[in-house]
């Protein structure tokens, strides 16, 4: 007998290699899940779901990012508008256009670097982890190494080296914090 989280006792049935449409509504669910987990664990399913959270959220950086920038559409390199004027010469409409307009490059643009960045990172720590054979703090050196290094080639060895160390100390930064909730319990835990 197993819990199914609503109260309701149900017997759990051993894995099946019956087809899909054969399954009753509880199997089809559980291999649904199943299913579900095993792509999320996979090293192309965490590359993609690390690809979409990091354009959404570079997405919404980006758009309040934007909205606090000092420099006008008409200033900005991203806009490609021509300097036609003070600001104040245009109609409000205009402006607000422009704005928005601006605002919504800027955020896409945030977004595809960051959605990059975490497909990269996160396709790469994945790969590490794969070969390494093991899941511990330097997957996340490596993959930061790899990532900064990757990402900064274009511009010479001596940014590429740069690269390598900045991503792979945030990583280390990162995945110290993240480790750290698992030391010894706090104080006020009650461990009587």
């Amino acid at each position: 007998m197993g819990y199914n989280g609503f109260g309701l006792e149900h017997t759990m049935a051993p894995p099946t290699n019956k087809p899909f449409r054969e399954l009753s509504q509880m199997e089809q669910s559980e291999r649904g899940a199943q299913m579900m987990i095993g792509f999320m664990s996979s090293c192309p399913g965490k590359t993609v779901i690390s690809g979409v959270t990091g354009f959404s959220l570079g997405g919404v950086l980006g758009l309040f990012m934007a909205s606090m920038a000092y420099d006008t559409p008409l200033h900005s390199p991203l806009s490609g508008v021509a300097n036609v004027g003070k600001i104040a010469e245009i109609p409000m409409t205009q402006q607000i256009k422009l704005q928005f307009a601006d605002m919504g490059k800027r955020s896409y643009s945030s977004a595809k670097n960051f959605g990059y960045m975490g497909l990269i990172y996160s396709g790469v720590e994945c790969v590490v982890e794969s070969v390494r054979a093991k899941s511990d703090i330097y997957n996340g050196l490596w993959a930061g190494c790899i990532t900064g290094g990757g990402l900064a080639y274009k511009n010479g060895p001596q940014a590429a080296l740069v690269g390598c160390a900045g991503f792979a100390a945030f990583s280390l930064a990162i995945d110290t914090y993240m480790n750290s909730e698992h030391g010894k319990p706090t104080s006020n835990d009650f461990n009587d």
